[in-house]
């Protein structure tokens, strides 16, 4: 089955051409990013993956960062978008990842990095995620008092939900949470907002190409 996950991966990668360089096989960078996807370090999947062909850790992360490249997202009418927002860390500093997720297709729209929680920050988060939409879909979410500005002045229908359709988006910050958890520690060091949202959109790609083969 592993085999399969694989040959199917390299076929997306080679048909999208998302690889600029190939001194190493598709197949060897590919195999490095899933170790590193599932369970390891940057450092113990390029360890692993010298058994079959050296590489850098480096390379690792490079090859990595290159499914960015893949998440697309397409501006249409959607009827409903479910936001919320986490902690997490960088270099131990406490920050905010904003996510917002197509209730109904449950497809990533968009994410967003910031050093404060307030109603500018959910402005431009919202503006992000305005991007996606041809219209004005109702946004869900909780009571924070930080929606409610940015809510007004953009014009955007809302409706406050704990569970029901709302659940969109916490069942993706599960998984993602446990990720964060499990490999904060090994993100490269001086990591910024850009380089974090970056990894978050390898991330959805990855864990979509896996859901989706499995």
């Amino acid at each position: 089955m592993g085999w399969v996950v694989l040959n199917e991966i390299v076929k997306i990668v080679e048909h999208k051409k998302i690889f600029k360089r190939n001194k190493k096989a598709v197949k060897t960078k590919i195999l490095g990013v899933l170790l590193y996807h599932r369970a390891l370090s940057y450092r113990d999947a390029s360890k692993i993956l010298g058994i079959i062909e050296p590489a850098s850790y480096e390379a690792v992360r490079y090859w990595y960062n290159q499914f960015k490249e893949l998440f697309v997202v397409g501006c249409k009418d959607r009827r409903a978008v479910a936001i919320d927002e986490t902690k997490v860390k960088r270099e131990g500093k406490q920050i905010f990842l904003w996510t917002a997720v197509d209730v109904d297709s449950k497809k990533i729209l968009a994410f967003y990095i910031s050093e404060t929680r307030c109603a500018l920050d959910t402005y431009w988060f919202l503006k992000k995620v305005m991007e996606s939409c041809t219209n004005k879909p109702v946004i869900i979410g909780d009571k924070a008092p930080w929606y409610r500005w940015a809510l007004q002045r953009l014009g955007l229908p809302y409706r406050h939900e704990t569970f029901g359709e709302r659940n969109a988006v916490e069942k993706w910050h599960s998984p993602f949470k446990h990720k964060i958890k499990r490999f904060w520690k090994l993100f490269p060091f001086h990591s910024t907002n850009i380089s974090i949202e970056r990894w978050c959109l390898c991330y959805v790609v990855l864990f979509k190409i896996w859901r989706f083969l499995f």
